[in-house]
C-alpha cells in the first residue's frame, strides 16, 4: 500500500499538478515581490524627497537668518529656533536640530533635549556632514521604540560657499513600512485563495494530458534499454500525438544540434558581454541590434532606448560620418566626447562591416574604447612640454640680449656693464632654479625623492618658522597667530614641510600690496579624526574665484608678468602639493579678489600625550 502510495505522488500527474502550483506560487512571488519592491521604492522616495523638501526649506531659511542676524547671534538663535519649532510639529518628523559649524547645538525641536542647547553635539554622521559638506543619511531601527524605524539625515548648511552648521532631522518613517505591511497581508490572502483555485484546475488539466503519455513511457523504456527500432504508439493527432511522432525522428539529432549550439552562444554571449570596450552591432541599415553593457555604461543609457536607433546617430557622429564612408574603409576611426556622472570622457569609435561571402553587407560593428586617460595623458605632456620651453626660453633669450649689448661695447660702460651682468646672473640663478624645482618634481613622480620623517613638536616647528620670518621681516610684515598651548605632535619630513610653509609665506608677503602687511596663522586639531588643519591668510591682491583651484598646477600663473618680476618659477606651490601629499595631507585655498588668499594645509597627527613624548 505505501508502494502504491509513493508510486502515486511521483506520477507524471501529481508533478504537473505541482508545477503547475509551483509556477503560480512562483508566478505571484515574482509579482508580489516586484509589485512589492516597487512600492515601497516609491513611498520611500516619496517620503524622503517630502522631508529632504523641508530641510530645503529649513536651510534656505537659517541662511537668510544668518546674513540678516550676523552682527546679532543671539536673535539668530531665537529665530532659528522659531524655524526648528514650526518644521518640527509637522507630521512625520520626531526632532530637528542645528548645530552651527563649531558643532554646537543652537536649536532644537524636541522638548526633552532642550537641556542640550549651547553643549557641544558629537555625533558621527552629523560632524561628518559639518567636515565633508556633504548630506549623509540612514534608516535606523529605534530599539527602545518598538523597534520603529526612522530616517536620520544630517545636511550642511552652506552660505557663500562656507559650511555655517548643519541639520539633523530625525522622521518617522514607520508609517511607510506600515501600509507596505497592510499590502502584503493583502497579497498573501489573494495568493491563498489562488493556489486552492490552481490546484483544483491543475488536477483537471494534469488527467488529461498524462493518459496518453503513459502509454509512450512504456515504449520510451524500451529505446532507454537500446531498443531505438521500436516506435512509440500514436494515440491521436494533437500536440501529444505530433509529440511521439517527432520523438522517434529528430529527438537525438535535434539534441545534438541544439547542444553545439548553445554551446557556441554562450560562448560568444560571455566574450561579448565581458569585453572591456564597446561593442554595438547593426543591421545593414545602422539600427542597433545589439549592445554590450560596457557600451551601455559609455552611453549612460539602457538597452531598450537605443534599440532599432541608428548607430550613428546615437553616437553624435551624424554629421562627420556616413554608412557609406565605413564600406569604403575611410575615415572609419573617430573621437567622441561624452559626458557621465564620473565626468567627460573620450571614446574612439572604430567602425567596421560585416560582410558575407557573397559580399553582401549584414550589418556594422563599431567597437568603442575609452582613451581618456590616454587623451589627458598626452594633453599634459604636450603642456608640460611647452611650458619648460616657454619658461627656459625667457632668462635665455634675456641672456643673449644682454650679452650682445656688451659684446657691442656696452662692457666698457662702467654704468651699464655691471647693471647688465646683475641681470645676467638673475637669469641665470632664476634658470638654475627652475631646473632644480623640475628635478625636484620629476624626483616626487617618479618616486625616487626620500621622505624621510620625524616626530616633532609642530606647535613649536610652526613658531620657529614664525619667529624666523617675524625677524627677517619685523618692520614690514605683522604677523598674527592662533597656535593651541598643547603641544601637536606630528611625523614629518622637517625639511620638506619647511619648504612648504617658506613657500606659502613667502607668496603671502610677496603678493600683498597694502601696508602694513598682515599674515595670519591659525592652527586647529580635529581629535576625532587625529588631523590638524594650518590655515595661513594674507590681505594680499586675492586669486579670482575661477582661478582658486588652478594654483597648485604646474607653471599656473595668475599674472605671468608680474610672477617673473618676483623671481617666481611657477612651480612653488605644485612641489607643496606633492610633499603634503606624500604626507597623507591636502593642501587647497580660498580666496576673494581683492581682499586676500588663505591656504589650508590639512595633515594628520599622533595621538600621543606630552607625558608620553617626554618619557
Amino acid at each position: 500500500m505505501f508502494k502504491e502510495w509513493s508510486r502515486n505522488v511521483k506520477s507524471l500527474q501529481v508533478k504537473l499538478v505541482v508545477i503547475y502550483v509551483l509556477l503560480i506560487i512562483i508566478g505571484m512571488q515574482i509579482i508580489g515581490l516586484y509589485f512589492t519592491n516597487v512600492l515601497e521604492r516609491d513611498l520611500t522616495n516619496n517620503f524622503k524627497s517630502n522631508i529632504e523638501s523641508q530641510i530645503d526649506l529649513i536651510e534656505s531659511r537659517i541662511v537668510e537668518l544668518d546674513s540678516e542676524y550676523d552682527t546679532n547671534r543671539s536673535k539668530f538663535q531665537q529665530e532659528v529656533q522659531k524655524v526648528i519649532d514650526d518644521y518640527g510639529n509637522r507630521l512625520d518628523i520626531n526632532e530637528i536640530r542645528y548645530v552651527n559649524n563649531d558643532q554646537i547645538l543652537l536649536a532644537t525641536s524636541k522638548i526633552t533635549n532642550e537641556g542640550t542647547v549651547n553643549a557641544r553635539v558629537n555625533i558621527k554622521d552629523l560632524n561628518d556632514a559639518l567636515e565633508t559638506g556633504v548630506q549623509n543619511d540612514e534608516i535606523f531601527v529605534n530599539r527602545a521604540d518598538d523597534n520603529k524605524r526612522v530616517w536620520l539625515v544630517n545636511s550642511p548648511v552652506v552660505s557663500h560657499d562656507k559650511i555655517i552648521g548643519a541639520i539633523y532631522v530625525e522622521s518617522n518613517i514607520e508609517t511607510v513600512y506600515s501600509q507596505l505591511e497592510k499590502i502584503n497581508n493583502t497579497f498573501i490572502i489573494a495568493t491563498a485563495i489562488s493556489l486552492i483555485i490552481t490546484t483544483v484546475l491543475g488536477i483537471f488539466v494534469a488527467r488529461t494530458i498524462t493518459k496518453p503519455i503513459i502509454s509512450m513511457r512504456n515504449q520510451a523504456l524500451l529505446m532507454s534499454e537500446g531498443n531505438y527500432t521500436s516506435r512509440v504508439q500514436i494515440y491521436s493527432d494533437d500536440e501529444i500525438g505530433q509529440l511521439a511522432e517527432s520523438f522517434n525522428i529528430l529527438s537525438k539529432r535535434v539534441q545534438e544540434a541544439q547542444a553545439n549550439t548553445e554551446s557556441e552562444k554562450n560562448r560568444l554571449d560571455s566574450v561579448i558581454t565581458h569585453m572591456s570596450d564597446g561593442i554595438i552591432s547593426s543591421d545593414r541599415r545602422g539600427g542597433i541590434r545589439l549592445a554590450n553593457d560596457t557600451a551601455l555604461y559609455m552611453l549612460d543609457v539602457d538597452y531598450e532606448d537605443i534599440l532599432n536607433k541608428n548607430m550613428i546617430t546615437t553616437l553624435g557622429l551624424e554629421d562627420e560620418l556616413e554608412l557609406s564612408d565605413i564600406l569604403s574603409d575611410r575615415d572609419t576611426s573617430h573621437l567622441i566626447f561624452l559626458e557621465s556622472k564620473e565626468g567627460n570622457r573620450i571614446i574612439r569609435v572604430n567602425f567596421s562591416a560585416i560582410v558575407k561571402d557573397t559580399g553582401f553587407v549584414s550589418g556594422f560593428i563599431a567597437v568603442m574604447h575609452d582613451v581618456t586617460e590616454q587623451e589627458e595623458f598626452e594633453r599634459e605632456r604636450r603642456e608640460f612640454v611647452a611650458n619648460v620651453s616657454h619658461e627656459l626660453r625667457t632668462p635665455l633669450t634675456s641672456m643673449h640680449s644682454y650679452i650682445e649689448a656688451l659684446e657691442d661695447g656696452a662692457w666698457q660702460d662702467e654704468e651699464i656693464a655691471p647693471r647688465f651682468l646683475k641681470v645676467t646672473r638673475e637669469e641665470t640663478e632664476r634658470m638654475s632654479r627652475l631646473v632644480e624645482d623640475l628635478l625636484q618634481l620629476s624626483r616626487m613622480d617618479s618616486e625616487v625623492e626620500e621622505i624621510n620623517k620625524e616626530v616633532v613638536n609642530f606647535n613649536m616647528f610652526l613658531e620657529n618658522i614664525i619667529e624666523r620670518f617675524t625677524i627677517t621681516f619685523k618692520d614690514e610684515v605683522i604677523f598674527t597667530k592662533n597656535i593651541p598651548n598643547k603641544p601637536i605632535y606630528a611625523e614629518i619630513a622637517i625639511d620638506k614641510m619647511m619648504q612648504v610653509l617658506d613657500n606659502v609665506i613667502t607668496n603671502a608677503i610677496k603678493y600683498q600690496t597694502r601696508t602694513p602687511k598682515k599674515v595670519e596663522f591659525h592652527l586647529q586639531e580635529n581629535t576625532l579624526y587625529n588631523r590638524m588643519t594650518l590655515r595661513i591668510k594674507d590681505h594680499g591682491l586675492g586669486i579670482p574665484g575661477k582661478n582658486v583651484n588652478q594654483i597648485f598646477d604646474r607653471f599656473y600663473r595668475i599674472d605671468k608678468s608680474r610672477t617673473r618680476q618676483m623671481g617666481g618659477t611657477g612651480l612653488g606651490l605644485a612641489i607643496s602639493k606633492e610633499i603634503v601629499e606624500a604626507h597623507d595631507g591636502k593642501i587647497w585655498a580660498n580666496s576673494i579678489e581683492g581682499e586676500g588668499t588663505t591656504i589650508f594645509i590639512n595633515l594628520p597627527y599622533l595621538d600621543i600625550e606630552e607625558d608620553e613624548w617626554d618619557a
